[in-house]
């Protein structure tokens, strides 16, 4: 069976469902974090986007088979257990963001270079899905910066705000 898509390509979705399954695993720490630190609408905000990491792996997963390409998983990296501070967390997840824009435009360089147009469409949704992920994680790490340790609770008055 002949994939539609080149080896070099498929071996890098298929390190990149790793990362997307990477972040689930973080983003699921986090929210334990806020969880832990009573702060109900950060967790609930952190849980989704882990459950969002989940679906974009997904989203691969059936792209590579679609495409007849093989599925090979590789190992996932355990992700940082505990952080010190909610502006930590939250930092640790617009880096993780920035990560995986720069992860996504790899992807779309190969797709580019191959002159796979199938590809770059499908890669296209992540490309506009990062630039929405990083503005979100750098509004809630300048919102927490702001609050301060001590006010934390106006960050959950913020986000309270939001899903009205």
């Amino acid at each position: 069976m002949n994939s539609l898509i080149s080896t070099k390509l498929a071996d890098a979705i298929n390190q990149q469902i790793a990362n997307e399954l990477g972040a689930n695993l973080q983003y699921i720490s986090i929210a334990g974090h806020f969880h832990n630190a009573k702060l109900t609408l950060l967790e609930k905000l952190f849980f989704a986007q882990a459950a969002e990491e989940n679906v974009h792996a997904l989203k691969f997963v059936h792209y590579l088979l679609d495409t007849q390409a093989g599925l090979v998983i590789p190992a996932i990296a355990a992700p940082k257990a505990a952080f010190a501070s909610a502006e930590e967390a939250a930092a640790a997840a617009l880096k993780w963001e920035r990560e995986v824009t720069a992860q996504i435009t790899a992807l779309m360089n190969i797709a580019v270079a191959d002159n796979d147009y199938l590809s770059q469409d499908f890669l296209q949704w992540y490309i506009n899905e990062q630039l929405e992920e990083i503005n979100k994680m750098e509004r809630i790490l300048d919102v927490i910066r702001r609050a301060g340790d001590r006010n934390l609770l106006m960050v959950e008055a913020y986000l309270a705000h939001l899903e009205v």
